[in-house]
C-alpha cells in the first residue's frame, strides 16, 4: 500500500501529537515506551512500530524529532538513543552568547545521520508526518506535511527531513535560525515551531486532519478519529509579587514568550476536551474544572487522549519519586541535560499510572 492509499483509505484514523519541551522530551519517551508496549501486547506483535498504528504523527521541536523518527519506522528504543545524543547539544554553552546560547552542531550532526539526506517525499517515510515550524521572515506558522495531495507539497517535497526537524527545534536565543529553499527558488528563514500556538500541536493536527483546506479530509466523530497527545511535563509557575515588580526589562524577553506558550497549551487542551468526551480529562483551572459536562458540539468530534507528567511535589510523590522535589526547578529546565535519566523515569512512572489499555477503543484496532 502506498502512502497516499493509506491516507485516503476508508475507516477510522489515528493521530499521535508530540509536544515541544527540550530536554523534557525524555518524559515523552516514557509515555511512548508504554504506548508501544500496550499495542504490542494487544496485537501479539513484539516488533510492532508506532508508525503502523498511527496514520498521522506530528510534533513540535523535540516532539518533531521523535515524530520524524517514528514515521520512518524507528521503535522507541532507537528514538531514545537518538534523543540522548541530540540532547548533548545542551552540555556546553557558547562563548559567543550574542549569537545563541548553544551551538546547534551536535544536534545537526545527529539529524543528518538519522535523516540520511531523505526528503519530505521519500517513500521510506511510512506514515503521515507533520512537522511544526515557524517561518520567521513571514511570521507564519508552517505545519509541513508529507501528504502527496497537500497544496504546497510539490514545492516542499524536496526539503530534507533533517532541515525541517532542525527548523522545528531552532528556538530563538538557544539556537541560530535556519534557512532553506521552499520551492521555486524562494528561501525562507525558520525558527522553533514553539514560537506560535502549536508547541502543543494536537489541535493543529486535528484541524490538519479535518479542515477542507488541508489534504486529509478525514471524517470527524468519536468513532472515526482518535487523537493521542503527549506532553513534556506540566507544572504551574508562581512568582512573588516582589520578584515581578523588580523584573528588569530584559527579564521579560524570556517571561513573556513562556507565558504565551503556557496560555496556548491551555487553550489547546480546553478546546479538545470541549470537542470530545475524553476518558483522560485534565483540570483546566479552578473555575471551569475538567469540563466533564461541557461539549461544544451536539456530538463529539473525536476520541481524545491527553497524557502528561505532573512535575510538581504532589505529582512526584504520586509516582513514588518524592525525593526529586528538591531538584524540581532543574527538572523544569528545558536545557538541563543532566536530568535526562530522572525525566525519563518520571515519564515511565507517570505513563504506567495514566495510560491504560481500555483508553484505546477496539473500534480503532488495526484489524478493523
Amino acid at each position: 500500500m502506498t502512502l497516499l492509499e493509506r491516507l485516503t483509505a476508508p475507516g477510522p484514523k489515528r493521530i499521535l501529537a508530540l509536544d515541544g519541551g527540550g530536554a523534557r522530551g525524555m518524559i515523552t519517551l516514557g509515555f511512548l515506551e508504554r504506548l508501544e508496549q500496550l499495542l504490542r501486547e494487544r496485537y501479539g506483535r513484539p516488533d510492532l512500530r508506532l508508525c503502523e498504528y498511527f496514520d498521522l504523527i506530528g510534533g513540535t521541536s523535540v516532539g518533531a524529532t521523535m515524530a520524524a523518527g517514528l514515521a520512518i519506522g524507528m521503535d522507541t528504543s532507537e528514538i531514545q538513543a537518538v534523543a540522548r545524543e541530540a540532547l548533548k547539544v545542551f552540555r556546553h554553552r557558547r562563548w559567543k552568547k550574542w549569537q545563541s546560547l548553544f551551538s546547534a552542531d551536535p544536534l545537526k550532526a545527529v539529524l543528518a545521520r538519522v535523516g540520511k539526506g531523505r526528503t519530505l517525499d521519500d517513500p521510506f517515510i511510512k506514515t503521515g508526518l507533520c512537522i511544526m515550524t515557524k517561518r520567521a521572515d513571514t511570521r507564519s506558522t508552517w505545519p509541513v506535511t508529507n501528504h502527496p495531495k497537500g497544496r504546497y507539497f510539490e514545492k516542499n517535497r524536496y526539503i530534507k527531513l533533517q532541515d525541517l526537524v532542525y527548523a522545528s527545534a531552532a528556538a530563538p536565543i538557544f539556537f541560530m535560525p535556519t534557512r532553506f529553499e521552499v520551492g521555486d527558488g524562494e528561501v525562507g528563514a525558520f525558527i522553533d515551531g514553539a514560537v506560535s500556538m502549536v508547541n502543543n500541536p494536537a489541535l493543529q493536527l486535528f484541524l490538519m486532519a479535518t479542515l477542507e483546506g488541508y489534504p486529509f479530509h478525514w471524517k470527524r466523530g468519536e468513532d472515526n478519529l482518535l487523537l493521542v497527545s503527549i506532553g513534556t511535563g506540566t507544572f504551574k509557575r508562581r512568582d512573588t509579587v516582589r520578584k515581578v515588580m523588580n523584573s528588569r526589562a530584559w527579564d521579560w524577553t524570556v517571561q513573556v514568550p513562556t507565558m504565551l506558550m503556557e496560555d496556548a497549551a491551555t487553550w489547546n487542551q480546553m478546546l479538545l476536551q470541549l470537542l470530545s468526551r475524553s476518558p483522560t480529562p485534565w483540570v483546566i483551572d479552578d473555575e471551569v474544572g475538567a469540563l466533564e459536562h461541557d461539549l461544544i458540539a451536539p456530538e463529539p468530534a473525536l476520541s481524545y487522549l491527553r497524557y502528561d507528567a505532573r512535575v510538581t511535589p504532589a505529582g512526584l510523590a504520586e509516582i513514588g519519586l518524592p525525593a526529586l522535589s528538591h531538584r524540581i526547578e532543574r527538572l523544569h529546565d528545558m536545557t538541563n541535560y543532566d536530568a535526562r535519566n530522572q525525566l525519563l523515569d518520571i515519564g515511565r512512572r507517570s505513563a504506567a499510572l495514566q495510560m491504560q489499555p481500555e483508553h484505546f477503543p477496539h473500534r480503532f484496532d488495526l484489524s478493523s
